[in-house]
């Protein structure tokens, strides 16, 4: 998968993201891209190309990288982490080989690599690592080796800063985080993806080292963002299902939802659960905070520091809070391997 050379010390850091497109004439090869070889109905692509126009064919999540990216760079300058700093997209530019043929030309030879997906399975962890490879190949002699940094799904530092935006989020709507339900939301993978990874274990225990810290004491776990056909199963239930369903059972006043599988504000947050759930919400008469996701937080610059010092720097801690430990660094062979088959279409 990532070829590695342990003789070599690490000498490049690289930002590895999902993209994103930045104009409305993007969006559509954007969507193919990321779409290509999947069983996704094209009206599924068209009906998402229609969210991404709705806030002008941008997505936010390559300006947040290039921040984040800022943060990195000067946290490392500040605690004297002699490593320049990159950053390479799956679906749209900066693309993988041609941030690897920079990281050749300035005579980079060993990067590590920090995933903005922070629990594993194919399209979180597997597919970035074949894509790297691709690249590398592309790239050909002379292309620097990448080794990617542990999930950090239970780092002590990710858990305090998502609790800590819990607890903002509480505060902005007046509500105690004892008596108010918490919808704690995370990209839905196919029911086969799942079965081939630790997504749904690493997501849990997130949620629960969440909500203890927090002090959150009625919470679950729901999905948001399916592109599948409807007859593949999806991991479930849908947060605007979810909050449909305890509306109807028991009436809910208000409602904190938390998007923990993500990073930073991206599309999939700012339409799926700051318009469609928010509007759910609205028309059922909830009260409804929508935490914010750890984007560039100290803390969590912070985390990723802390993850390439483990690997860089002798007998190093490697902090994990719950019963999971510290995930490891380099992944099996075998980890998330999912191969995905197209639905039966009934006739």
């Amino acid at each position: 998968m990532l070829m590695s050379d342990r003789e070599v010390p690490y000498d490049s850091f690289l930002l590895v993201s999902f993209g994103g497109p930045e104009g409305p004439d993007d969006v559509i090869p954007f969507l193919e891209n990321v779409l290509r070889g999947k069983p996704v109905p094209r009206e599924r692509m068209l009906e998402v190309a229609e969210h991404y126009q709705q806030f002008g064919g941008v997505s936010p999540i390559n300006e947040q990288n290039r921040q984040l990216l800022a943060a990195i760079q000067a946290d490392f300058e500040a605690n004297e982490i002699h490593l320049p700093v990159y950053w390479g997209n799956r679906n749209w530019g900066p693309y993988f080989a041609e941030t690897l043929q920079q990281m050749r030309k300035d005579g980079c030879k060993r990067a590590l690599a920090f995933f903005t997906s922070m629990y594993s399975c194919n399209s979180g962890c597997r597919q970035y690592r074949e894509d790297i490879a691709a690249a590398q190949a592309e790239v050909g002699e002379g292309c620097p080796s990448v080794d990617k940094v542990r999930m950090g799904f239970n780092h002590p530092l990710f858990i305090e800063t998502m609790a800590d935006n819990v607890q903002a989020a509480a505060d902005s709507i007046e509500v105690e985080l004892t008596t108010t339900h918490v919808l704690f939301t995370a990209h839905s993978i196919p029911m086969a993806m799942a079965e081939n990874s630790d997504y749904e274990k690493q997501l849990k225990e997130t949620c629960r080292l969440v909500a203890e810290r927090s002090g959150a004491d009625q919470w679950s776990l729901v999905y948001q963002s399916r592109s599948g056909p409807p007859q593949q199963p999806w991991l479930e239930p849908d947060v605007c299902d979810a909050i449909a369903a305890m509306d109807d059972e028991s009436h809910i006043d208000a409602l904190i939802i938390v998007p923990v599988g993500f990073i930073s504000d991206h599309m999939e947050v700012l339409f799926d659960l700051d318009h469609e759930a928010a509007d759910v919400c609205k028309h059922r008469g909830i009260k409804m905070a929508r935490a914010a996701t750890v984007g560039t937080a100290s803390k969590f610059v912070t985390m990723i520091r802390e993850l390439v010092q483990e690997r860089t720097m002798p007998a190093p801690q490697r902090l994990a809070l719950g019963n999971l430990g510290p995930w490891h660094d380099v992944c099996p062979a075998d980890c998330c391997l999912y191969t995905p088959k197209r639905p039966a279409h009934s006739s």
